[in-house]
């Protein structure tokens, strides 16, 4: 059998990757978002910005929160 692959195609640094649902990204991981919610969002990157967005008021929420029980408690 003779081999017709050009020297620039290098079979061993190849990566497989799976296909249907179960496979990952090479990137992260694959979150399959419901269709009304996919309508809002047009790409990647805006899902990314909106999730970042909720984790800081989450956070900054959290620790005023957390302030505001402390402070009555103490007060009490």
């Amino acid at each position: 059998m003779e081999d017709d692959l050009r020297p620039e195609y290098n079979l061993r640094e190849l990566r497989v990757r799976k296909v249907g649902k179960q496979r990952q990204s090479d990137t992260g991981k694959t979150i399959h978002l419901e269709p009304d919610v996919a309508k809002v969002f047009p790409d990647d990157n805006s899902v990314n910005e909106a999730l970042r967005f909720l984790i800081r008021m989450t956070m900054q929420n959290k620790d005023l929160f957390s302030e505001t029980v402390l402070s009555k408690n103490i007060e009490s």
